[in-house]
C-alpha cells in the first residue's frame, strides 16, 4: 500500500544525536512551533523520499522511558499511545548512540512493545571504529526483530540507507495497530499471583501506560475493559516499584546482545573523555573553567559584533536620510522614515550581537559542555534551593528567558522548578543586549585593558554578574519562604566531547535570529506606528504654540537655523500626547535620573526590553531633523533642558542599566509563568518583586553617582 503521506517521529533519549539527524534530513525545511494545547516546542520538517511519499518528520524531545519523569516525557508518551493524535506517528526512527548502546535500549523495547512500526538508528559509529571496538549488528537486529541502520551524523556515513529503508517501510504500513490482546494474559496473571519473581515485568508496565489512557481502551469491547479495570485496581499497582522491576528485567535482557553487537576492545582505563573530565569537573578549576569560558563570551559578544553593527547603524541612517531628500515631504514620509524604519533600525542593529551569543551557546551544547555545567553545580545549585538542572534554565536564560522557563519541566522537585522559574529572568538575555550595547558606551569609554580586553566588554561580564547575583539572592529569599518535604536528585548523562556539527549550529542561530526578528519586529512596527502618532500630534493647540514659543526663543537668542529647527522639534514633541504622557510619570522615575522620554521607552519596553532601542529611536528620528546621526550619536549629544548637563551621563546611564538588569520588562515571560505555574499568583509576585528590585537598585547607583 502507497500512502501520500507519512508522520515520523524522531525519537531516543536526550544527546543520541537525534536532533542533529533531523537537521540533516529537513535542512531548512524545518520550522517550530508547539504541540497543541501545551507550550513544548515541536520541531518538524518535510522530506520527500525516495519512492514520493512525502514525509512529516517530528523530532520529540529526549527521552528516557515511557516512565514520565517530567511533563516532557509526558507528552512524547501521551502522543505514543494515544492514535486519535495527531502527531502520533505511522513509523518511529529511534535515534541511539552506539557508545552508550545498553543505556538507549530501555526506551527503544519499550517502543517495540508498543506495537509501532521502528527503524532502529545506531549513531556514533565513528567513535566505535576511533576506539577500536568491533560491531556486528546481527545480534541486535535479531533481538528488537527491527531494521538495524549504523550512522555516523557528524560524518554523513550511511545515511542514504536510512532513507531508503524510510521508503521501503512506508510502502508496508497499513495504519497497524497495537497488539493489547497478548499483554493482558500477563497483567491477568499479575493479578492472580502478587507479584511472582519469576514473571517477566516486560509487559505489565505497558499494559498500565495503555490502560491509563482512555483513547486506547476504546478498541476493546465492554468485557476486556472492564476486566483491565478490574485487574487494574485490584492488582495494587505501585509505580516505582513496577518502573524498577520492569528496568531491571530488561536490561538483564539486552545486557547479553549489547556484548554480542559492540565486541570492546582492551583499552586504557580512563578514556579521552574522562581525562578532559577530570579537568573540567574538578572541584576547584571546574567553576574557574566555567567563569573563563562565559568571560570570553561576552568579550565575543561586545568585539566582534562592532563592526557589523556600525555598519547596520550607519546603513540605516543613511536609507532614512535618502529617503527624506528623495520623497515629497508629508505625513507618510514622515512615518516611513521617522517610525517605522527608526524604529526596525534601532533592532535590526544588534543582530550581530544576538548571533554571536546564540552561535557561543550552541557550541558549548554540542561539544557536550552544558551537560558538565549542570552536573559540576548541582551541589552549588541546592545551596540556594535548586538542583543541577537549574543551571541549564539560568544558562539559556541568557538567550531567552521564555525556552529557559519551558525547560525547568525536567525538574521533578515543585519547589525546586518553581524556586527557578521565578529568578530565571533575572539572568541577562539577549533581549538586554540592545539596551546594554546603547548605555554601556555613556559610562565607559572605548578603551583597551592590559592591551587584551575592553573596558566596554568587562561592564558587559559586570552586567551579566549582577543578574546572577541577583538571581541568586533572590533564590535564598524564596528558599526559605517556600517549603517542601521531599529531597531531589540529579540523573543526568555526560555525553562524549565531540566535535560541533555546524549544520546544526548553522541552523540553530538562523532559527533563534529569525525568532529575534520576526517577533520583535511584529511589535516594533507596531508600537513605532503608535508611537509615531503620538509623538506627531497633541491636544488642542499644544503643538503651534509650541512651535511659536520655539521660534520666539531662537530669535531671542540668535540661534543658527540648524539650532532653531532642533529647538522647534524639541517643544513639539514635549507638547504631543507622547510628551504630555512622559511628563505625567516624570515625577515618579525623576528620583532616578530619567526623563520623560526615558519613562516612555519603559512603558513601551514591557512589550519587550529589546523595544527599548526602538522607542527612543522613534522619538529622537521625531525630535531632531538631522537623520545623518544615529541613534547612539543622538542620544550622546541630548541635553538637560537650560543646562550643558548631557541626559546620558554616567550617572543616569548606569541608573538605567540597573533598571534593565532587574526588570522584568517583559510580557511574553509572565504569560509563559503563568502558563506553567497555572496560575495569576507566581508572575504577579514575580513582577512586582523584581519591579521593586529594579526601582530600589536603581535609585541607590543614581543616588552614589550624584
Amino acid at each position: 500500500m502507497k500512502i501520500s503521506k507519512l508522520n515520523i517521529a524522531l525519537l531516543g533519549n536526550p544527546n543520541s544525536g537525534k536532533s542533529s539527524l533531523f537537521n540533516h534530513l529537513t535542512g531548512l525545511r524545518q520550522h517550530v512551533s508547539n504541540f497543541p494545547g501545551v507550550t513544548v516546542d515541536k520541531k518538524s520538517g518535510t522530506i520527500l523520499l525516495e519512492n514520493g511519499v512525502e514525509a512529516n518528520i517530528i523530532d520529540f524531545p529526549g527521552t528516557y522511558s515511557v516512565y514520565p519523569n517530567s511533563s516532557e516525557e509526558k507528552i512524547v508518551i501521551n502522543i505514543l499511545t494515544d492514535k486519535t493524535n495527531d502527531n502520533y506517528p505511522d513509523l518511529v526512527v529511534y535515534v541511539a548512540d552506539a557508545t552508550q548502546l545498553e543505556r538507549h535500549l530501555l526506551f527503544a523495547t519499550q517502543i517495540i512493545d508498543l506495537g509501532l512500526p521502528m527503524i532502529f538508528v545506531l549513531n556514533m559509529i565513528d567513535l566505535i571504529s576511533e576506539q577500536g571496538d568491533i560491531l556486528d549488528i546481527k545480534p541486535l537486529e535479531k533481538y528488537l526483530g527491527v531494521k538495524v541502520i549504523p550512522v555516523s551524523v557528524r560524518n554523513n556515513a550511511h545515511l542514504d540507507s536510512l532513507t531508503h529503508e524510510i521508503s521501503a517501510a512506508s510502502q508496508q504500513i497499513k495504519g497497524l495497530e497495537i497488539p493489547i490482546k497478548y499483554i493482558f494474559t500477563d497483567v491477568e496473571n499479575f493479578a492472580a499471583t502478587r507479584i511472582q519473581k519469576s514473571l517477566s515485568t516486560t509487559s505489565l508496565y505497558t499494559a498500565k501506560v495503555i490502560a491509563h489512557h482512555y483513547k486506547w481502551l476504546n478498541h476493546l469491547d465492554e468485557d476486556q475493559k472492564n476486566k483491565i479495570k478490574t485487574i487494574t485496581e485490584q492488582s495494587a499497582f505501585n509505580d516505582l516499584n513496577l518502573q524498577v522491576r520492569e528496568t531491571m528485567d530488561r536490561y538483564n535482557h539486552f545486557a547479553p546482545v549489547v556484548r554480542e553487537t559492540i565486541k570492546v576492545a582492551k583499552r586504557e582505563k580512563k578514556s579521552l573523555t574522562d581525562k578532559i573530565d577530570d579537568i573540567i569537573t574538578h572541584r576547584f578549576w571546574g567553576p574557574i573553567i566555567f567563569f573563563a569560558i562565559m568571560f570570553l563570551m561576552f568579550q565575543s559578544i561586545y568585539s566582534w559584533s562592532s563592526v557589523p553593527m556600525d555598519l547596520i547603524e550607519t546603513g540605516f541612517a543613511s536609507v532614512g536620510n535618502l529617503l527624506t531628500n528623495s520623497l515629497p515631504a508629508g505625513w507618510w514620509t514622515d512615518l516611513l522614515v521617522n517610525g517605522l524604519l527608526a524604529g526596525l533600525g534601532g533592532v535590526l542593529v544588534f543582530v550581530p550581537q544576538i548571533a554571536v551569543l546564540f552561535l557561543l551557546i550552541s557550541l558549548l551544547e554540542e561539544s557536550g559542555y552544558m551537560s558538565r555545567a549542570v552536573y559540576m553545580f548541582d551541589i552549588i545549585m541546592r545551596k540556594f534551593g535548586m538542583n543541577g538542572r537549574s543551571m541549564v534554565a539560568l544558562i539559556s536564560s541568557g538567550a531567552c528567558a521564555i525556552p529557559a522557563i519551558m525547560s525547568t519541566r525536567t525538574i521533578s522537585d515543585p519547589k525546586e522548578r518553581l524556586i527557578t522559574i521565578l529568578v530565571s529572568p533575572l539572568i541577562s538575555c539577549s533581549a538586554r543586549l540592545p539596551v546594554y550595547a546603547v548605555l554601556v558606551g555613556f559610562v565607559v569609554a572605548d578603551t583597551d585593558v592590559l592591551g587584551i580586553f575592553n573596558m566596554q566588554g568587562l561592564v558587559f561580564m559586570g552586567l551579566y554578574l549582577l543578574g546572577i547575583v541577583g538571581a541568586l539572592v533572590s533564590a535564598l529569599v524564596f528558599k526559605a519562604i517556600l517549603k517542601s518535604e521531599n529531597n531531589s536528585f540529579l540523573m543526568i548523562e555526560l555525553p562524549n566531547y565531540k566535535p560541533p556539527i555546524w549544520k546544526n549550529v548553522f541552523l540553530t542561530v538562523k532559527e533563534k535570529v529569525t525568532s529575534f526578528v520576526v517577533e520583535a519586529g511584529k511589535i516594533i512596527v507596531l508600537i513605532s506606528i503608535a508611537l509615531w502618532f503620538l509623538a506627531s500630534y497633541g491636544p488642542g493647540n499644544d503643538l503651534e504654540e509650541a512651535t511659536t514659543n520655539a521660534q520666539n526663543i531662537s530669535i531671542e537668542k540668535q540661534l543658527s537655523d540648524q539650532d532653531r529647527d532642533n529647538l522647534i522639534a524639541s517643544y513639539k514633541i514635549e507638547a504631543s500626547y507622547i510628551g504630555h504622557l512622559g511628563q505625567w510619570i516624570e515625577p515618579a522615575i525623576k528620583p532616578l535620573g530619567f526623563d520623560w522620554k526615558m519613562g516612555i521607552a519603559i512603558l513601551t519596553s514591557f512589550a519587550a526590553r529589546e523595544v527599548f532601542v526602538g522607542t527612543m529611536a522613534t522619538i529622537y528620528s521625531i525630535g531632531s531633523d538631522n537623520d545623518e546621526q544615529t541613534l547612539r550619536q543622538k542620544m550622546a549629544s541630548e541635553k538637560r533642558p537650560g543646562t550643558e548637563i548631557n541626559v546620558y551621563n554616567p550617572a543616569t546611564s548606569m541608573s538605567l542599566l540597573v533598571f534593565y538588569v532587574f526588570a522584568m520588562q517583559c510580557m511574553s515571560t509572565l504569560a509563559i509563568v503563568k502558563r506553567e505555574t497555572n496560575t495569576w499568583k507566581w508572575p504577579i509576585i514575580q513582577f512586582i518583586f523584581m519591579s521593586v528590585l529594579a526601582y530600589v537598585g536603581s535609585f541607590i547607583v543614581y543616588q552614589l553617582m550624584t
